[in-house]
């Protein structure tokens, strides 16, 4: 009896013990200094979902401010849309960059990140306003000051990562086609997202496709299986698991080369919005896959769609730009783990093994694709 109580009282302390260790080693890593512009315009809470997880990787890795040498904060390190306390209250305020600051911006800084442009809508911050799919804008959307950060970080071959919906609505058509332009890509316009039931009664389910979907094919919403919906302007696609998907969830799919170069795993489940793009002359690093039927096919055919599409893609003359056609950083991650070397030991406490588990999106992809392409860029920048 006293043999049991002790080996639980050695493995009681070991895992007791390894939190501290790791984050004794996390302490001891030898900080790298960078200046990264973060943008997230959409915060409609205190949690900061849409950039918390690239917070992780920068503090995790330990990529710290050129002045102070301090990690990143991310409640209060980025530029855009500021909740105040109350919540209740609903008062607001904003960081934004000036068009005199720009040129200096650039200079001083080494990489900026657009983690999300969308912004926030009346419907959003305003509790029991019932949601439709363009309320009226509070805040957000790609603007002429945005343009020019990203002219003067490319002139001055920075380092350069944008996300899903920046081209989109509330974007103005002139600010989306000339950083079109500029990164060299087109948007065709479609944006999706998977639903783990279409079925209208759902609590996170957006009601206003519905009308989208009767006023387009004359009939009624009768879905109410897993699905995808993808978007452009007045018309709407729905691909519904039996009928047109064999399997529900998108997959992000990278070939060996790309999985060894950034370490990323060959498949993963995605599960929340993307955009479907023309990379033109970029290289594509993943694509984004979804499991079709033949009807699913020929829905998608019919709207000169394919089931693969690029999901990261890289300028390929200086492999300094990064354009990533989903909603990539928006998670919420245990923000405490970001300071324990070593965590990823760990990571299976926070997903599973079943290969449809979209939690394993952040740990088996996103945190080794920003850790590789920040890591490689910290390297190039010290020759």
């Amino acid at each position: 009896m006293k043999k049991t109580l002790l080996i639980v009282g050695i493995i009681l302390a070991v895992i007791l013990a390894l939190p501290v260790i790791n984050l004794i080693r996390w302490t001891l890593e030898p900080k790298k200094p960078m200046g990264v512009i973060l943008v997230d315009k959409t915060v409609p809470n205190f949690g900061r979902e849409n950039h918390k997880s690239f917070n992780w990787v920068l503090t995790n890795d330990r990529f710290v401010k050129k002045d102070t040498k301090r990690s990143y904060s991310y409640l209060k390190d980025y530029y855009g849309f500021f909740p105040k306390r109350p919540l209740r209250d609903k008062n607001w305020d904003r960081n934004d960059y000036r068009l005199t600051e720009l040129i200096s911006l650039a200079e001083k800084n080494d990489a900026v990140y657009f983690s999300d442009t969308y912004g926030v809508f009346f419907s959003d911050w305003f509790r029991g306003i019932n949601k439709s799919r363009k309320s009226r804008k509070i805040y957000g959307g790609l603007n002429n000051n945005d343009f020019l950060l990203i002219k003067e970080m490319k002139d001055r071959n920075k380092l350069i990562i944008m996300e899903y919906n920046a081209f989109d609505y509330p974007t103005a058509q002139f600010e989306s086609v000339r950083t079109q332009e500029k990164l060299g890509i087109s948007f065709s316009g479609w944006t999706g997202k998977y639903f783990n039931s279409l079925d209208t009664t759902s609590a996170d389910f957006p009601t206003w496709m519905t009308a989208i979907y009767r006023k387009q094919y004359k009939k009624s919403w009768t879905f109410n299986k897993p699905g995808i919906v993808i978007l452009k302007e007045k018309d709407i696609i729905v691909l519904e698991e039996g009928a047109h998907l064999k399997n529900s969830i998108p997959h992000v799919i990278t070939d060996a080369s790309n999985c060894e170069k950034f370490g990323v795993t060959t498949s993963v489940a995605f599960d929340k919005w993307f955009d479907i793009i023309d990379p033109e002359k970029n290289n594509v690093l993943s694509q984004f896959k979804i499991e079709t039927t033949a009807l699913g096919d020929t829905l998608l055919a019919s709207n000169g769609l394919s089931s693969e599409f690029p999901a990261v893609i890289q300028d390929a003359a200086t492999q300094r730009i990064y354009y990533f056609s989903g909603d990539f950083a928006n998670g919420e991650v245990p923000m405490w783990a970001s300071r324990l070397k070593g965590f990823p030991i760990f990571n299976s406490l926070f997903y599973s093994d079943k290969p449809d588990d979209p939690r394993r999106f952040f740990w088996l992809y996103y945190r080794p694709l920003i850790n590789g392409i920040f890591s490689d860029y910290y390297v190039s920048m010290k020759k």
